[in-house]
């Protein structure tokens, strides 16, 4: 199982929902569709499969977010994530955080792509950016492959704000956007 993929996605989710909504010492439920999981877990299970994977999970991921317990229905699986995690992942966040620096930039009425590639290149000057035209998104930045944030980021310029939606590279193509 790549334990390491996991529990990266797991923190980076929950970094997300607490610079967006603030930090409440609370339970989570995180969502994730099969293909999702199967990206993350470089594997191909089925439903039932990934559901047995996911009963016991690796003493690294549960010594810092607790006692997950996994659901699934319909091939859509839910995380259960203990106060725990919760706890873990606030007191562990830098203050520097591009995720919370990200939101709080796209949160503000004057913001722009130029501002928000801005940001991106303050973080790796070599980040891209792409103008895509598939009617759900304008445009696609992402950092070098080498940097340790692997997700793509899509904004879509709604008129009075931008919005973002950020996927791991595989499922962004999953989407054939």
């Amino acid at each position: 199982m790549r334990a390491d993929r996991l529990e990266k996605n797991l923190i980076d989710i929950i970094k997300e929902e607490q610079a967006k909504l603030g930090y409440q010492k609370e339970k989570i439920r995180l969502y994730y569709p099969l293909s999702s999981l199967n990206h993350i877990l470089d594997c191909q299970d089925s439903e039932e499969e990934m559901l047995e994977r996911l009963q016991t999970l690796p003493e690294s991921i549960t010594e810092k977010l607790g006692n997950i317990s996994v659901t699934a229905k319909n091939e859509r699986f839910c995380f259960h994530v203990p106060e725990q995690g919760s706890i873990y992942v606030h007191e562990n966040m830098a203050e520097n955080e591009f995720i919370r620096d990200l939101v709080e930039l796209v949160a503000r009425h004057d913001c722009t792509i130029e501002k928000i590639l801005e940001l991106f290149r303050s973080r790796a000057k070599d980040s891209t950016c792409q103008k895509i035209e598939n009617g759900e998104f304008d445009w696609l930045i992402r950092f070098p492959e080498e940097h340790e944030d692997p997700y793509y980021y899509c904004f879509k310029d709604e008129g009075c704000h931008i919005i973002y939606h950020r996927f791991l590279p595989e499922d962004y193509e999953d989407f054939e956007f």
